[in-house]
């Protein structure tokens, strides 16, 4: 041990001899650190010299965390070229390495030499998806010139075509070069996907043929940017991103590229059209972690939102100019730069509202204790938010963006939204009561707080979106409405006046929709929404048949056989999903005396790597699922029957009736919070 550390005393003060040392950063600062789950990568000082390029880092993670660096580690600078890890010192490479106490291992890693002229370069720790990465590190006394939004557009002249959103079948099809299932460890691909035009997630499964082809054709209501993933890969190929019209077939074919990784080729349609932006280091969701896991009090995050806006646009013009994106290109980047841009600092925001309460349970009750009443309020305070005012929520492209779903669910429940939500419509106890006339004015109010959180004059395409998606949550109430005054029409003890006294407290289907369609001044969200009430209301079967040679089905219907004549309340559910766990446990006293019915049936379905299921969920059923139906399926299982029921988050729950048809979606248990109730009520309608 003594011979090897004095052997690489003497190689590093001979390099220090003979190299020339052009530039020393300390503390230089870095635009995003990714995939450190756990704790940070940081790098405190940087070397650069004629003959390599020498960063000394820090790994600050949880103690006891085991996490590996590999050999093929490299530089990256602003023109795309790489530059290999040469050597490294203090931890060894390719092989786990256990976090100390302290949390923080210091080493360095020796790179071959980066161009005098670099500026901004990353840090990439190998190939795998889920390397580590310092992305934009740089000299924070080098100013760096980040262009305007309306500078890069003017640049890039390009109209959005008028009739970008449409609704019609989209194909991806194509090939995996070279597949054998066994050596690539995978057999299908998800897409998960959220049309905001509909109520229903939905779950694409994309299945690899022996041959490697594959072929997926689904419905949208607009052009998208999606990605099928693979749960677990064996060569690397985890992702075939795509973008792609309603109306267009995208085929594509994916290949290893010449330094061994897979890579794909669009053949056709707008995949072809955009290859530079789907295969560009445009990393925003990535850039934009700084900003969303920010700690600090809404006081102290103008800075943070400052920056993470520059760095995302110096990041968009670099990228843009080595790949020379088209004007297309260019518009879609900085739609997607906007989408990430908003629902990061609106998570922040969420993120923010959690940690400043917590839950405490006195006498089996819980009570949320707020722990900074001051800092509470400034959640409310609409200056807080200024900074979604840079985005351009009525862009029609920002939809086509992956992660546009969660920025629209973010502020549409954002704290000042749901606060003015209420705003003059409480009862004297505090409460909501549900009528038509508080509908109407939570309607107004929700609409005036959406244009002054964004910082606009009328409703722009996010508000309308907000709007029509409490539309879509709200639909089954107003119809139950509706059916609940031709039950008081049909009263005949009650005089003309009552009843038109107790319908016009009712938030019917006839009074409120036609206020929804007056708001929603989009023609092509108000089209949605017709066509919605109108296949809504052609819905008159209170339960629809299953699929038809369907294998997710076939189980489903296998579980009717085995509990004939009884309804089947099934739970889908999962280890990693805290919500559910505590859905289990907390109804485990209900389950007991469901049991004893002979016309209902409770099943658990979750998904894990093997049908046995691992050591943990094995020990978890058989502390909070014992003699009850547990059924344990393959993770691509599962998703297969995501995509029969069209959900993506758990738990979710389906209703089956004892001839093996799927309740409607407004009638199915939701849960257990309710269930004697809503069981009867539903034995009841389907009489």
């Amino acid at each position: 041990m003594k011979l090897t550390l004095f052997t690489a005393l003497l190689a590093l003060m001979a390099w220090t001899a003979q190299a020339k040392i052009y530039k020393t950063i300390q503390s230089p600062e870095v635009m995003a650190c990714v995939n450190v789950h756990n704790g940070e990568l940081k790098a405190r000082e940087v070397v650069l010299a004629d003959t390599a390029t020498t960063v000394r880092f820090t790994m600050d993670d949880k103690p006891g965390d085991w996490y590996m660096f590999v050999s093929a580690s490299y530089l990256r600078d602003e023109a795309g070229n790489r530059f290999p890890l040469r050597s490294a010192e203090g931890l060894k490479l390719d092989e786990w390495v256990q976090s100390p106490e302290s949390g923080k291992t210091d080493f360095t890693m020796h790179f071959e030499p980066l161009p005098r002229k670099t500026q901004v370069f990353d840090f990439i720790e190998g190939y795998s998806p889920d390397a580590f990465m310092l992305l934009g590190i740089h000299d924070s006394k080098t100013a760096l010139h980040a262009p305007t939004p309306e500078e890069l557009l003017a640049a890039n002249p390009y109209t959005v075509p008028s009739d970008w959103l449409a609704t019609d079948s989209i194909t991806v099809r194509g090939r995996i070069e070279g597949y054998d299932a066994e050596t690539f460890g995978f057999t299908s691909m998800e897409c998960y996907f959220k049309d905001e035009f509909e109520k229903d997630d939905a779950t694409l499964v994309l299945n690899i043929l022996a041959d490697g082809t594959f072929e997926k054709s689904f419905l949208a209501s607009y052009p998208i940017r999606q990605v099928f993933r693979a749960q677990k890969s064996k060569v690397g190929l985890s992702e075939i991103p795509f973008f792609a019209r309603p109306g267009e077939t995208i085929d594509i074919t994916v290949r290893r590229n010449d330094i061994g990784q897979y890579e794909c080729q669009y053949n056709s349609g707008s995949s072809r059209e955009v290859e530079r932006w789907l295969k560009s280091n445009l990393d925003f969701s990535d850039l934009s972690h700084p900003l969303l896991r920010f700690k600090g009090k809404f006081s102290e995050v103008a800075d943070v939102t400052e920056r993470t806006w520059r760095n995302m646009l110096y990041r968009l013009q670099a990228e843009s100019r080595r790949l020379h994106f088209t004007p297309m290109e260019m518009h879609l980047a900085l739609a997607d730069m906007q989408v990430n841009f908003a629902e990061s600092f609106m998570s922040y925001a969420m993120y923010h509202r959690y940690d400043l309460q917590k839950q405490e349970k006195r006498d089996g009750i819980y009570h949320t204790v707020i722990l900074d009443s001051a800092e509470w309020k400034e959640l409310n305070r609409m200056e807080n938010y200024k900074a979604l005012h840079r985005v351009d929520f009525d862009n029609p492209l920002l939809l086509s963006i992956e992660n546009y779903h969660f920025a629209l669910n973010r502020i549409q429940f954002c704290k000042p939204i749901m606060t003015r939500r209420y705003k003059g419509i409480a009862d004297t106890d505090g409460g909501f009561i549900i009528n038509a006339e508080n509908e109407i004015k939570t309607l107004a109010n929700v609409r005036a707080a959406l244009r002054e959180l964004m910082g606009i004059a009328t409703d722009n395409l996010m508000a309308q979106l907000c709007l029509y998606k409490e539309m879509l949550s709200d639909f089954d109430t107003w119809r139950e409405e509706e059916e609940q005054a031709q039950k008081i029409m049909a009263e005949e003890s009650w005089s003309d006046d009552l009843k038109q006294e107790e319908i016009a407290k009712l938030a019917t289907l006839s009074k409120m929709m036609p206020l929804y369609l007056e708001a929603l001044a989009n023609p092509y969200i108000r089209q949605k929404a017709e066509q919605y009430q109108a296949r809504k209301m052609a819905q008159t079967e209170l339960a629809e048949p299953l699929p038809a040679d369907n294998p997710s089905a076939d189980l489903i219907r296998s579980l009717t056989k085995k509990y004939p004549g009884r309804y089947l309340v099934i739970d889908f559910w999962g280890m990693g999903c805290g919500p559910c766990r505590m859905a289990i446990q907390d109804s485990k006293a209900l389950r007991a005396e469901v049991a004893k019915r002979d016309d209902v049936k409770l099943i658990f379905i979750a998904g894990e790597r093997t049908t046995e299921g691992s050591d943990a969920y094995r020990k978890y059923v058989n502390e909070w699922l014992a003699d009850e139906e547990a059924i344990c399926v393959l993770d691509a299982d599962f998703t297969r029957l995501q995509e029969l029921f069209r959900f993506n988050g758990i738990p979710h729950y389906e209703t089956i009736t004892p001839d093996g048809r799927r309740v409607r979606e407004d009638l199915r248990i939701d849960g257990f919070h309710n269930f004697d109730y809503d069981i009867r009520q539903l034995m009841e309608r389907m009489k």
